[in-house]
């Protein structure tokens, strides 16, 4: 704590002399409260104060019923006054004609850079968590049950204009037995890892309606056939359910996620491929969605905060929210398709605390398929919206005048400002629930994934990811330190990143390097220059002394069957990154560090 205690002085320091403010009665509120309250003033009540800040910019003026535990003077809060003061009014607390950007980044830094540092939530948090991921199945068959026959055939109708080419090919593909399933490297419900994967022999009974276990799971049918007594074929009731587990996410709540079997990821992957290649190549819906890149979702997101065109709208539970009804409903008109999802979808979880409960949500976290078809109903959602403003059916040609407007990244929403009324509405009607605390249309302040603007300005606030490391063992802490040190002083925090310098050298070797070196070094915007270094004569390069990140992969031998499976399915014409892959496979069980002499370059 006390390091804590140094470094928030530190970014305090810098933050007024930015913004030519005192911060002497902001620490000593701070350190007050953290006296207190603990860690969770930083990492809760701050991240608080943050939002209301962000709703503020927004709408434009602060509210009586915002910043709540804070002390005012006037129309504002006493604590960050020095800041807020350049951003609105005392007197009236509305926002100033020509609010500072450099007080908006200062605030919002200060009170948001704390809000993710990945901590075990308390028992008590983690338990609620659980009853709300069950109270959420509950919210959405009401919300099922509550859908008139005027939105459903409404939903169809949109859905089949945005999508009916893209599920036509893959029901094509499906049918056709042209899907190319895969293992990833993640945990499995029923505890296959690695390479033991290839070797699976549970095959559930839903799965051999339509993908059949001679096609998928073996090299030949001729090998499937002289081996199918080893099969273990699943009925439904005695399927694995899927594992829900709390991951670390913030100190208030942590994050929860789904694992799933193995056979079921396994088909998952091979149509979540099917679906992104199409979006890949579509010229209408890759301008629409994306399953990899969220730089034209943050390109929006500055747009919107220039001109005010564009809203950008987040959901709360999204993935969690999406009901099974709302995919049955989007593939209604393409059996073999719909047949395949459906055979994929785990229809059961196991809760700790609570135990195994049905699910009436397509599929959390954890699910192969849950993002893409989580973006694809909300873009159904966003363009039904959109038809009931303009008042008359949608057309082909709206869509088309609509890209370069309208873009979504899973529930990262962007949006033109004159629709979302009827969009957040819409939403509404089908059970979504629109996050209000991040969510922004009226003001200039704007945020889609990860990146924050306002007025053009690109406000984004450094995250502290983890606490200090005390010791060298302590590896995850040190790795995110370094980055965090890294970010906080390409981002003009030198005070800040001189103190972190201080806790890494004490604990590994720490030379300045550029960001394309292998290199835990820091960064700088003067020459590297290699100090204490030796030549290597051949690379004609310097090499210095530092940390190299290694993660090694857990050992897990595959021959025979499994080994020629694995190589006859792989998609890429390129042959393995890794030689040893038949010998170590799966995620890293852990990280170290280890003292090499590497380029700096």
């Amino acid at each position: 704590m006390k390091s804590l205690t140094l470094f928030l002085r530190c970014i305090l320091i810098d933050l007024g002399m930015r913004c030519c403010t005192s911060t002497t009665h902001d620490l000593k509120t701070v350190m007050s409260r953290v006296e207190h309250e603990g860690l969770s003033f930083l990492t809760i009540t701050l991240a608080d104060f943050g939002k209301d800040f962000q709703k503020s910019l927004d709408q434009g003026f602060v509210g009586h019923d915002q910043f709540k535990g804070f002390a005012f003077t006037g129309g504002l809060p006493r604590f960050l006054g020095g800041f807020l003061d350049f951003v609105f009014s005392r007197k009236s607390g509305r926002l100033l004609d020509e609010p500072s950007i450099d007080a908006i980044q200062a605030i919002r830094q200060f009170t948001l850079m704390w809000a993710k540092i990945e901590l075990p939530c308390s028992d008590a948090r983690v338990v609620n968590a659980m009853r709300q991921f069950v109270a959420c199945e509950n919210e959405i068959r009401l919300s099922d049950s509550r859908l008139s026959p005027k939105d459903q055939d409404g939903f169809k109708r949109v859905a089949r204009l945005l999508w009916a080419d893209m599920f036509s090919e893959v029901d094509y593909q499906v049918f056709n037995g042209l899907i190319h399933p895969s293992h990833g490297p993640g945990s499995t419900a029923d505890k296959l890892r690695g390479n033991a994967k290839w070797n699976q022999i549970d095959w559930p009974e839903r799965l051999e309606d339509v993908f059949t276990f001679g096609e998928n799971i073996f090299v030949s049918w001729s090998y499937a056939l002289d081996n199918e007594a080893t099969v273990n074929f699943i009925e439904p009731g005695a399927e694995v359910p899927v594992k829900v587990t709390p991951v670390p996410k913030t100190l208030k709540t942590p994050r929860i996620i789904a694992i799933e079997p193995t056979a079921m990821q396994y088909m998952q992957q091979g149509l979540l491929d099917a679906i992104s290649s199409y979006v890949e190549r579509d010229d209408i819906l890759s301008r629409l969605i994306s399953v990899e890149s969220q730089v034209p979702n943050q390109e929006l997101a500055l747009r919107g905060s220039l001109t005010g065109s564009i809203a950008t709208l987040d959901l709360s539970e999204a993935s969690d929210r999406v009901s099974n009804q709302h995919v049955r409903m989007l593939l209604h008109d393409f059996p073999h398709l719909l047949s395949a999802v459906d055979a994929t979808r785990s229809r059961k979880a196991d809760v700790p605390g609570i135990g195994v409960i049905r699910l009436a949500k397509f599929a959390s976290m954890g699910s192969a398929l849950c993002f893409p078809f989580e973006s694809i109903v909300f873009t159904t959602l966003v363009f039904l919206g959109i038809e009931r403003e303009l008042k008359r059916r949608i057309t082909k040609r709206d869509v088309v005048s609509l890209l370069g407007s309208v873009r979504i990244y899973g529930d990262d929403i962007c949006v033109p400002v004159d629709f979302v009324r009827s969009v957040v509405d819409t939403l509404h009607t089908f059970g979504y629930r629109v996050n209000s605390d991040k969510s922004f249309w009226t003001g200039r302040f704007r945020e889609s994934c990860g990146k924050d603007y306002y007025a053009g300005n690109d406000v984004t606030v450094v995250r502290m990811r983890s606490e200090f490391p005390s010791q060298r063992r302590h590896v995850r802490e040190i790795v995110s330190t370094v980055s965090f040190r890294n970010q906080l002083f390409l981002a003009g925090f030198w005070n800040s990143a001189r103190y972190l310098d201080g806790i890494i050298e004490k604990l590994i070797p720490f030379p300045c390097v550029e960001s394309t070196s292998p290199l835990l070094g820091r960064l700088t915007f003067l020459p590297v220059v290699a100090r204490d270094s030796k030549w290597d004569s051949n690379l004609h390069t310097p090499l210095v002394r530092g940390m190299v990140v290694r993660g090694v992969s857990p050992v897990s031998n595959l021959d025979g069957h499994g080994a020629l499976l694995k190589c006859l399915t792989k998609r890429s014409v390129l042959p393995f990154a890794d030689v040893r892959h038949l010998e170590r496979a799966g995620r890293p069980r852990s990280v170290d560090i280890k003292p090499r002499w590497r380029s700096p370059f």
